[in-house]
């Protein structure tokens, strides 16, 4: 009886499967419903969501017009001939002509490192930030001016890069000071404060209010000045928000105060070994969260504020930009550039304008787009304080 009343079932089953999805075919469709108020949206396609692959060779090209190296020097030989003249006497003519094939010049840019994941914003687009810190009138254009002005502000400089360089698309953002360093001890000793939440999210709140642009939505910086603290402490308390697609990071030596001094009263210093730490960190969180590869803007404007740069390895899954963040007239910016950031190539690079500082001299006035695109190498990142 039991054996024939499972053949009785095992033949109804799928008889009964069939006249179900003719009569209920949506409970079979790939398509979902849900309700709205009173109003019942259907045939929303389930969407899986796919990344594309690198595209290695726009890479190298991108990575070669940022280079801007200047045209290879040609290289002679020369070629003794001799010639009878009239007189019936030898003369030895020497000509210079090119060799061939010429010879290879190796160029310290672009740099020869690992290629990113999918979904690097660089170097294809560039990145224009506004910097500084809500508390703060002084630290920079993000807090000193009101917030609808500070946006406009912004808009114009976004607009100026893409007329300068209509092939790199342009991505807006905000450089946001989140842990700023101190005169004063605090409570830890540490010569240090960390920004509240409150105000980050105000600084995200602000950015998904800038309308997207052929380059993406804006972005965050969350910049660290660790005092007497370290990048092992401090980067992990910004968990939170590096999760987040569109949130990056910024360390800056000059406030990691490794003699004891306390910050303001000499320039700090990070080791390779501190950059390599947060590459490895943000490395993690990019795996753990699918995420785009992270960018770490790294601040330099003197020899020592960064040792070992050698040792420095980009990830596929974080870039980093070596930052010129030195103040004062163009010649003096050049050189800064020329002396700290292009002999000691890492990745990328950016470069800062200061609105105020690098006008103080009578007759000066701020670096333009067009300037700054003549540079060996170009700057992908740029920042206006």
């Amino acid at each position: 009886m039991l054996k024939k009343n499972k053949f009785w079932f095992f033949l109804v089953l799928p008889i009964a499967v069939v006249i179900l999805f003719f009569m209920f075919p949506n409970f079979f469709s790939s398509s979902i419903s849900y309700t709205k108020g009173v109003e019942i949206i259907k045939d929303k396609k389930l969407i899986t969501s796919v990344i594309s692959s690198l595209d290695t060779v726009a890479y190298d090209k991108k990575l070669n017009e940022l280079a801007n190296n200047p045209p290879d020097p040609i290289i002679y030989k020369k070629v003794e001939t001799i010639e009878i003249d009239n007189n019936g006497k030898s003369i030895t003519k020497i000509t210079k002509i090119p060799v061939s094939p010429q010879p290879i010049i190796n160029h310290l840019w672009p740099v020869k490192t690992v290629y990113p994941n999918a979904g690097a914003i660089l170097p294809f687009k560039r990145i224009i930030a506004y910097y500084g810190n809500l508390y703060s009138t002084k630290m920079g254009v993000l807090g000193e001016y009101r917030e609808e002005e500070m946006m406009a502000k912004l808009d114009v400089e976004v607009r100026k890069w893409e007329e300068a360089d209509p092939n790199t698309p342009v991505v807006p953002a905000f450089h946001y000071i989140a842990v700023v360093a101190q005169a004063s001890a605090g409570k830890d000793g540490k010569y240090r404060a960390r920004m509240p939440d409150s105000e980050i999210d105000k600084v995200l709140a602000m950015a998904a209010k800038i309308p997207a642009r052929a380059g993406g939505n804006a972005l965050v910086f969350l910049d660290i000045q660790v005092g007497f603290s370290d990048l092992q402490t401090e980067v992990p308390l910004l968990l939170k928000y590096l999760k987040l697609p569109n949130v990056h990071l910024g360390v800056d030596p000059e406030f990691s105060m490794k003699t004891g001094i306390r910050p303001g009263k000499v320039v700090g210093t990070y080791d390779a070994s501190d950059i390599n730490f947060t590459t490895n960190y943000l490395a993690e969180v990019v795996k753990e969260n699918n995420l785009p590869p992270k960018i770490l803007v790294v601040h330099r404007y003197t020899q020592k504020m960064l040792t070992n740069y050698q040792d420095i390895k980009p990830l596929p899954e974080v870039q980093i930009v070596m930052h010129m963040d030195g103040w004062g007239g163009k010649a003096k910016k050049i050189g800064t550039y020329k002396n700290f950031i292009y002999p000691e190539p890492v990745q990328f690079t950016g470069f800062k304008l200061f609105y105020k500082n690098d006008i103080l001299t009578p007759g000066t006035t701020l670096m333009t787009p067009t300037e700054l695109l003549k540079l060996n190498p170009k700057p992908i990142y740029i920042q206006y304080q």
